[in-house]
């Protein structure tokens, strides 16, 4: 009899992609069942590992203070509750600034999750260590800084062009170049030419003045652009192998790469050169600035709000939080930044862990309302108008020169509730704020981008 696939499954196999090869060999050589039961030792499977039957315990952090917040935060705890049935993970906790990502069971913006032995992808998305800088600037004239910095960033999508691009370190190239999921020459000519930009969406270069010292204040918001981006994709792939091997219940958006094995070692080692790329892509522009104003900084800190943290065998996910404890931040220097909205000011915090934060906080303010509805509840009025209205008295500019409604302070949730939550539930102290005189962000990318020109020069 020819031995096939559904032999294979009844001996307990799972559908693979060894089975073909197996077949053949079974076949080819004729195997008696003993013979078969020692050749098939090699393929030996792990026992499948099944979701909690219960979601594990998670902290609130939120409430909804207005009707308008009612839905946001039911979504927001149903969909940990769906996720913290994860086989790997052991506790969690949601932020005051929390809101949903997508399907329930995926990891909302504003929650941590805490996972032994296990780096999950989907819990920091394809905005690999999206993160703050803050340098100070002295008695620097904020317009003047803020003059010096809009001639020097660049918003929007794709990189610099070859003649203004900002130089990657050939150090971190090499590094690059030494690890199995970074060694991509396409992915390097990538992070060459993303080097010294900020995206669009939520990302902005903000200038203020502190409330304690009256110096000016510099604070880029962006992530890890395209190369954070290409890890990401990569790092899912491997972990959805794993997936389907080990947890094939487990949703596809929260499967994880074993940390104890070659690929979780050499995926580990990304995120850390990631992060050093998104690092020096904030400094870049701050130095940038600095040079052209020929001045000296006077102090810098810089933390990222959307990464993984180790300690021993547990990796804290955070998707849009910020790390408080000093254990998750190899290079601090300083306290950490919360921005709000571009009306609010910059919040400059410190804390410890504590049985509430799991050694988090909030990172911003967060959203009630997806970017279209919140769109469509202005309908009502012009663009201008709306701009008009929410950024009076400030100098608020968009890199495309097409202002984005999405973007502007009533597009988040109040920032009033966001602190009153932070104290409320001693998440942490906040040590300074800066003041807001002005930001730059990416603007509507979508009005003229280069690809709705094109499809209109066809229809021509």
């Amino acid at each position: 009899m020819v031995f096939n696939g559904n032999d294979l499954i009844e001996l307990g196999y799972r559908s693979a992609k060894w089975f073909k090869e197996a077949i053949a060999h079974i076949n080819e050589n004729n195997l008696d069942e003993k013979q078969i039961t020692e050749y098939l030792e090699q393929f030996k499977q792990p026992d499948l590992i099944p979701l909690h039957e219960n979601p594990k315990d998670f902290i609130i952090n939120i409430k909804a203070e207005h009707e308008s917040e009612n839905d946001n935060v039911e979504k927001v705890i149903n969909t940990m509750k769906v996720l913290m049935k994860t086989p790997t993970l052991e506790k969690g906790a949601i932020m005051p600034d929390a809101c949903p990502t997508g399907p329930e069971g995926q990891i909302p913006v504003g929650g941590v999750v805490v996972a032994k032995n296990a780096i999950h992808p989907g819990f920091h998305s394809a905005d690999i260590c999206c993160s703050v800088m803050l340098t100070d600037f002295g008695k620097a004239d904020p317009k003047e800084v803020l003059d010096a910095a809009h001639s020097i960033t660049h918003f929007g999508y794709g990189g610099r062009d070859r003649g203004s691009q900002m130089p990657m370190s050939q150090e971190l190239m090499d590094a690059f170049r030494e690890n199995d999921f970074l060694n991509d020459e396409k992915l390097i000519s990538i992070a060459r030419s993303h080097m010294g930009t900020q995206g669009d969406g939520n990302h902005f270069l903000f200038v203020g003045t502190s409330k304690n010292t009256g110096n000016t204040m510099l604070v880029t918001h962006h992530g890890s652009r395209a190369p954070g981006a290409a890890l990401y994709d990569k790092g899912m792939k491997v972990a959805n192998r794993f997936r389907q091997e080990i947890s094939p219940e487990t949703l596809r958006e929260n499967a994880w790469i074993p940390y104890e094995t070659e690929e979780g070692k050499s995926y580990w080692e990304a995120l850390q050169l990631i992060r050093t790329w998104t690092k020096e892509n904030h400094t870049s522009i701050h130095d940038a600035v600095l040079n052209k104003m020929e001045i000296e900084k006077q102090d810098r800190y810089w933390n990222e709000h959307n990464f993984v943290f180790k300690d021993g065998d547990l990796f804290y996910h955070a998707k849009g939080a910020t790390p408080l404890d000093d254990k998750f931040l190899p290079d601090i220097t300083g306290p950490r930044l919360i921005p709000l909205n571009m009306s609010e000011p910059v919040l400059i915090v410190q804390g410890k862990t504590n049985e509430r934060n799991l050694g988090f906080a909030p990172h911003g303010a967060g959203r009630n309302f997806s970017r279209t509805q919140h769109k469509k509840s202005l309908a009502h009025k012009t663009i201008e108008e709306v701009f008009a209205e929410e950024t009076k008295g400030l100098d608020i500019r968009f890199f495309t020169n097409e202002i984005d409604i999405s973007e502007l302070p009533t597009a988040y949730k109040s920032a009033k509730n966001v602190r009153a939550q932070i104290e409320e539930y001693g998440l942490c102290e906040v040590l300074d704020e800066v003041m807001p005189y002005g930001c730059i962000m990416a603007g509507d990318v979508q009005k003229n981008a280069p690809w709705k020109k094109k499809k209109k020069f066809r229809k021509a």
